[in-house]
């Protein structure tokens, strides 16, 4: 008998129990405080009333606190009011996402349905903890987004077969972590970079791959380098970058050009589409971007900024 199979196969069977044990407490939990915002609701004589009339809640949170404890506050009771007014339309659609009552108790913040759910496929694309979603919010994600048509964002679901476009995932400018951002040049960037790859996915969008940085091309007797090459299982494609500590000059758009086409010859397999190309500079121009026919490169700034802890609280 093989004792450590036993017990692998014990483990591995507690901890598919435990997650989903926490997956139906998680969703028996959104559902119980839906449940009660609808009958706040109710109970204050529909939304028009409830907007204005909180003494019956601060009356019931000091009852319900007393019995069952500070998760029943005034102020978590105002939560779950709000999560059934701003979810009543969707909540079917948002009781399958698996966010957790924390996740929800940022995105109430937003009025805004769009931005509001602009941030819950953030999470959901990226499987952003509850402290990743701080962060997107407290460095503006929405507002940076490069998202077309920012007033009819949708939520995503299971079955969502929206063609999703590059153009659509990135953010502008994007923030780089920087220990140091007086004189930095384009070997720090990278440096940056390269430290905070996960944080730097995030800024670009979602399904980013690192293949690698300054990736070699020899043509003749010739070496050329790419400042970074990825690759976007999303999207099906190679993703060429290339960083420019200054502005935007005309020779950069030949240059990426240059490196797309030789990936799309050279590297690319026959089922890949076509190789993308971002150039991440301080400024761009928009006299230049006029004059750019292809429509595979993407412009987009870059902010510096010292990495800052994201508190969570409860």
């Amino acid at each position: 008998m093989n004792y450590y199979n036993e017990i692998k196969s014990l483990i591995e069977t507690k901890e598919i129990n435990t997650k989903v044990r926490n997956i139906e407490e998680n969703n028996n939990t959104l559902k119980t405080y839906y449940e009660i915002g609808r009958l706040l609701v109710k109970a204050q004589g529909g939304e028009k009333r409830a907007k204005y009339g909180d003494n019956l809640i601060k009356k019931w949170s000091i009852k319900l606190s007393n019995e069952y404890g500070k998760g029943y506050s005034f102020a978590n009771l105002k939560n779950m009011r709000k999560f059934y007014v701003l979810f009543k339309k969707s909540y079917t659609v948002c009781s399958q996402l698996n966010l957790s009552w924390s996740h929800y108790k940022y995105l109430l913040k937003f009025n805004d349905e769009n931005e509001r759910n602009y941030y819950i496929n953030r999470c959901i694309e990226n499987n952003l903890s509850v402290r990743d979603l701080i962060n997107e919010i407290k460095t503006d994600s929405f507002e940076r987004s490069t998202i077309k048509d920012k007033d009819n964002i949708k939520l995503i679901t299971e079955n969502d077969n929206k063609k999703t476009t590059l153009s659509d995932m990135l953010k502008n400018p994007i923030i780089i972590n920087a220990n140091n951002t007086n004189n930095v040049n384009e070997k720090a960037l990278k440096k940056y970079i390269l430290k905070e790859l996960e944080h730097f996915f995030l800024e670009l969008g979602f399904g980013f791959t690192f293949v690698a940085c300054e990736y070699k091309i020899k043509i003749g007797s010739n070496n050329y380098f790419i400042d970074l090459l990825l690759y976007n299982v999303r999207l099906n494609c190679y993703v060429v970058i290339e960083l420019k500590k200054r502005n935007l000059l005309p020779k950069d758009i030949g240059q990426i050009e240059f490196y797309m086409n030789y990936i799309d010859k050279c590297v690319k397999e026959s089922f890949n589409n076509k190789t993308e190309g971002i150039i991440i500079c301080k400024e761009n121009n928009k006299l230049i971007c006029k004059y750019i026919s292809n429509k595979d490169i993407n412009i987009i700034n870059y902010l510096l900024k010292e990495k800052v802890e994201t508190s969570v609280s409860t």
